[in-house]
């Protein structure tokens, strides 16, 4: 069964040699679907354009936490502009990340919470990213309520994975699931209804067990599928009918035969 992969990164310079060779293949063998995921003005235009490319490739469009010190301004009505583009799906990826050293937390945090008020405004979906940032990240979530939202990438605990969904908020995972030592992600999506579980790659980055040190690409989703399938004690397309359905539901996808 063909599978949806719901975050990727092909203007990352990883796929520079054989992007459009290589979209065209996983398009054609195993990947119904995949959402390009914009982190800048910049890659937002990207994944607009790349998605006009192809029937079933899609698009977000927002800024990074990590780009918070080089925000361009007038970066609001830049985003409001992509939105009108007819294949983009959601606001992001936007979230919190103070993982590196040198981080501007106030930043980060205006600019993740003036992304939300714009995705509110525009009712559409939002894709957080948040690292080494839980406590801020679920403080803004609790005050600003978005109305439609993904956590992704997921490997926080069951506890604040069971807060996310009480607020309706969708948990995805990447490969980080087949890690040996992903305790924590594994418990998170035990306990974590199957209805609010996407799958991803975050592609280049994060390849499955059997790929580690690889470039990861949208084909490797189907290793994480066949994870959280045994997670929850269902075959492998069971499992990816139940994701791709979430994210035709959550995104609004036009899936393309």
């Amino acid at each position: 069964m063909k599978i949806i992969d719901t975050h990727a990164h092909y203007d990352a310079d990883w796929f520079d040699e054989d992007r459009y060779e290589l979209i065209e293949r996983i398009l054609s063998e195993n990947v119904l679907a995949f959402i390009n995921i914009g982190c800048d003005i910049k890659s937002s235009n990207f994944s607009a354009d790349l998605s006009e490319k192809y029937d079933n490739v899609f698009a977000t469009v927002g800024i990074h936490p990590e780009m918070a010190s080089d925000i361009e301004e007038g970066y609001i009505e830049k985003l409001k502009a992509l939105c009108k583009r007819k294949k983009v799906v959601a606001i992001g990826e936007i979230g919190l990340d103070y993982h590196y050293e040198g981080y501007d937390r106030e930043k980060q945090i205006e600019l993740f919470k003036n992304q939300i008020l714009l995705a509110k405004e525009l009712k559409m979906p939002i894709v957080i990213h948040s690292r080494d940032a839980t406590e801020d990240t679920m403080s803004i979530l609790r005050e600003l309520r978005p109305e439609k939202a993904v956590m992704h990438c997921y490997s926080g605990s069951a506890e604040t994975a069971a807060e996310l969904v009480k607020m309706g908020i969708m948990i995805s995972f990447t490969g980080v699931l087949t890690f040996k030592n992903s305790k924590k992600a594994v418990k998170a999506c035990e306990e974590t209804p199957i209805e609010m579980l996407m799958l991803e790659t975050d592609s280049p980055y994060m390849a499955p067990t059997g790929y580690r040190g690889q470039r990861c690409d949208s084909s490797m989703t189907h290793v994480t599928a066949e994870k959280l399938a045994e997670i929850k004690g269902i075959t492998k397309d069971e499992a990816i009918k139940i994701c791709n359905d979430n994210a035709v539901r959550f995104f609004g996808l036009d899936i393309k035969a």
